[in-house]
Order: C-alpha cells, then sequence, then structure tokens
C-alpha cells in the first residue's frame, strides 16, 4: 500500500539521465495501477472543476479520476475518450502544468494531482487490454475530406466519424500521424507502441487514411469539393515551413532546421547506420531556440553522440519550453548558453560549419509580448567551436493550399483566416484549425481545434 502525502504527487518512475542519455527508449515510465489509484485519492473531486476550463478538448477530469481511484480503468477510459481521440499522447506531451493542472485547487497549497500521468496510465491500460473507443451505430450518408492527419485532423476525423459522417484523411506523407511521427522524438513519445495504436483507434471509427496525397499538388480542395463530392473539408496540415534567422553562414553545410533534423531522426530512423537517408554524425552542436522544439532536437542530437549547446536570447525565466523539457535536458547534460545571440554562422575553407559567432544579451524594457526585450551587451562577442548548428525558431504553413484554392484566404504569415472556435474559413464548407490557422502551437491545441471545427461542420452539414 502506497503511503499519500496529499501536498504531494505519487513519484513517476523514469529512466536515469545517465542511461537513457544513450538510448531512444521512453524516458519517463509512468504509473502502475497502484501508483496511479494511490495519485487519484489526492483528487478532491471538485465542484466548480476548474481543470476542466484549462483543457482544450473539455475532458471530465474528475470523473475519470474518480473511476481511477476505484479502480474502474474501463470506465475512465470511456470518460476520456468522450471527449479525447489521443489520450495516450496527451498524457505524454501536453503541457499539463498551464492547463489542467495549472488550473487544479490543490496545487494552491501543494503540488497539483498528476493529471497527464493519470491520463497517460488509463490509456496505456486500455490499449493493453484491447479497449477502443465506441464507434457511431448511425450514418449521416455525407462526406467530410479531413486535410492532415496529426493531432488537428485525427481528432476532427475521430469526431465526425463518432456522429456519424463518412470520413476520410488525406495525409501527404507515407506515414499517418503527422508532428506525432515526425517532430516529437521516441524518447518522448513512441512511435510503434503508442502513436501508431492511436492511430488505429481513430481508424477503427471508420475512418480511412490515404497517405502519399499532397493536397494542392496531388488533388485540390477544389477537386475534392466538386469532383470527389466531399460534403465540407476540414485543413489541418499543420506547420512545417522553417523559419531561420537570416544571418551570414545560414547556408553552410552542417546547418539544418530543427524540424528536418527531427523528422530525418524519428521518422527516417536515420541514426541507424543501416538508413538509407543517415544523418551526419556532429561532435558538437548548438541549438538555436529555447522552446520545445529546439529542446527535442538538442536531446536527439545528444542521443546522437554529441556534445550540445542551447543558445538562447533570453534568460531561463523566458524558455517557452515546458519546465519538465527543461529539467530532463539539464539532467542529460545539455549545456545552456542563456542570454547569448548568434550573430553569424562561421565556415571552413569547405564550406562546412565550424563555429558559431555570439553576442551577450541582457534584457531591457518589455516588448509586445510581455516579456523582457533582450539587448546586445557592446563588445561581448564569443565564439562557440561547432561542427553543427539545428535552428529551431518556429516554423509556418506551407502556402500550396492557401495558393491552390480559390476564395481560401490566408494572413501574410501564410496562415488560413478562419473564425473563433469554428474553424470556418473564407470559403463556404471549408473548415480549419490548429498550426495550419496559428502557426506553429502544441499538440492538445490543435486538438482542441480540431474538436471545434468537427462540431461547426457538424452543425453547417444538419441545416
Amino acid at each position: 500500500m502506497i503511503e499519500v502525502d496529499v501536498l504531494k504527487k505519487v513519484p513517476v518512475r523514469e529512466q536515469e539521465p545517465a542511461v537513457r542519455a544513450k538510448n531512444f527508449a521512453e524516458v519517463c515510465l509512468g504509473y502502475n495501477e497502484e501508483e496511479a489509484m494511490a495519485e487519484a485519492t489526492r483528487c478532491i473531486n471538485c465542484k466548480n472543476a476548474r481543470c476542466i476550463q484549462g483543457c482544450p478538448v473539455s475532458i471530465n477530469i474528475p470523473a475519470f479520476i474518480a473511476e481511477v481511484k476505484e479502480g474502474n480503468f474501463e470506465n475512465a477510459y470511456k470518460v476520456i475518450s468522450e471527449s479525447s481521440a489521443l489520450p495516450a499522447v496527451c498524457g505524454r506531451v501536453c503541457p499539463q502544468e498551464s492547463q489542467c493542472e495549472g488550473k487544479c485547487v490543490r496545487g494552491v497549497k501543494g503540488e497539483p494531482v498528476s493529471i497527464g500521468k493519470l491520463e497517460r496510465f488509463v490509456a496505456d491500460w486500455a490499449r493493453e487490454n484491447g479497449i477502443k473507443p465506441t464507434p457511431a451505430t448511425e450514418k449521416k450518408g455525407k462526406k467530410v475530406a479531413v486535410i492532415g492527419s496529426g493531432p488537428a485532423g485525427l481528432t476532427c476525423a475521430g469526431d465526425l466519424a463518432k456522429m456519424g459522417y463518412d470520413v476520410t484523411i488525406f495525409e501527404a506523407l507515407h506515414k499517418a500521424g503527422g508532428v506525432l511521427v515526425y517532430g516529437i522524438p521516441e524518447f518522448r513519445l513512441p512511435k510503434e507502441a503508442v502513436v501508431e495504436k492511436e492511430i488505429e483507434n481513430v481508424k477503427s471509427l471508420g475512418v480511412k487514411i490515404q497517405k502519399d496525397v499532397v493536397i494542392g499538388k496531388s488533388i485540390t480542395i477544389d477537386d475534392l469539393i466538386n469532383e470527389e463530392k466531399f460534403d465540407a473539408v476540414f485543413v489541418g496540415s499543420g506547420a512545417g515551413l522553417p523559419q531561420f534567422m537570416g544571418i551570414p553562414g545560414e547556408n553552410a553545410n552542417g546547418v539544418f532546421a530543427a524540424n528536418e533534423h527531427l523528422t530525418r531522426s524519428n521518422l527516417m530512423k536515420a541514426f541507424d547506420e543501416k538508413s538509407t537517408t543517415p544523418i551526419m554524425k556532429s561532435k558538437k552542436v548548438a541549438v538555436v531556440g529555447g522552446g520545445n522544439v529546439a529542446m527535442d532536437a538538442a536531446r536527439t542530437a545528444l542521443r546522437l553522440g554529441a556534445e550540445v549547446h542551447i543558445v538562447y536570447r533570453r534568460s531561463e525565466a523566458e524558455l517557452p519550453a515546458r519546465v519538465e523539457e527543461v529539467h530532463h535536458a539539464k539532467e542529460e547534460g545539455i549545456i545552456f548558453d542563456l542570454l547569448t545571440n548568434p550573430t553569424e554562422i562561421l565556415e571552413d575553407e569547405k564550406g562546412w560549419v565550424k563555429g558559431i559567432k555570439c553576442i551577450r544579451m541582457e534584457l531591457g524594457e518589455p516588448d509586445e509580448s510581455g516579456r523582457r526585450r533582450p539587448v546586445e551587451v557592446a563588445g561581448s562577442e564569443f565564439v562557440i567551436d561547432v561542427d553543427t548548428v539545428i535552428m529551431s525558431l518556429g516554423t509556418s504553413p506551407n502556402p500550396l493550399i492557401t495558393s491552390t484554392t480559390k476564395g481560401l484566404e490566408a494572413t501574410k504569415h501564410g496562415c488560413i483566416v478562419a473564425e473563433d472556435e469554428s474553424g470556418k474559413t473564407t470559403k463556404t464548407g471549408v473548415y480549419a484549425g490548429g498550426d495550419a490557422v496559428t502557426g506553429a502551437a502544441t499538440v492538445i491545441l490543435a486538438m482542441g481545434a480540431g474538436k471545434g471545427a468537427a462540431k461547426a461542420i457538424d452543425e453547417y452539414l444538419s441545416k
């Protein structure tokens, strides 16, 4: 019997830092049944559950935790799956500290309930015991096309299928999952054991997935509506176009965008020496940026055998990455060069990276984002000797879809113009959500957008 301190979370087991830094196995090992039930006793089952308000897909959190407390894990999964198509994913990669757990009343005087780890436990238990979501019993007789099989697309497709729609997802890559398969490393989100099984659950609802279909090239949205007779379309194509700083030397050999580096490793298994697309063996890597993607790129490079530096122009307090990811990166030996900004990438005589020139920064007055603006410290230039630079400065949507679809408006940054939570675009019958609308954001926010759009599509097609 586990002794529970109501003010502290039941600790979760993890691989030791020195061990995990050399493998791609999952870092967090999760709760077992006894640990999950013990942690569930810490929930006070609030009548005005602020945790639900903090969840972008509005899971009935107190209800599923109450079932875990009693050992009714199948019932707990049924509660979660009413709202979420990807609970095993969300339990692993959601920023719970700023969402559900950030609102938890238990966290006022102690640590919040470990909602994310409990969600992960329930989803894993359901998978291991063959429990699947319940498909629709009645069909609507209408077709919806979903573009992109990332978190927004899978959520929208799953919800529409539960409502009885005939849903087909069109995916540009040879594997479904979007950012879940190409962007997030195996040590945070196992592909075969978790992502593929979650996708199978969505398919079990009747959703069809067509891969290797590039919308805007293989076929257009107008073709889907006019020739293939889809009654509505949801665009959840993500944001995969990388941004760079525009500094000298960015075209040198050994400079990567973070999403390229991660895609090569996660999707194409380039870390395997037998891979047909091997990744270069770096000795010393600089990752420019401070978000979750930067942490993923840095921790991947470390596992590939390099010494890794995070180069970020603000202080640790301003790092946009999850606290857990920063903590894990530090434990594993990532070096943080904070208040540091690159000014040039240095090349050798053959055009390969040989270093990154930087300047020290200090924080000045707040900018439009509310964060203190970094200001250069005169005369503080220095060089970090590296052979690889990974740029992790954010991404924007690929303009292919908007440029090939009549009447579909986009912002100057390439994001599709869409209304509020409905995702309604400027083209009748076309809805959009996730990174394609907002630019790069989190998995759960994309899921929330997919969920909102599914509801709006149902209302549109029910008129």
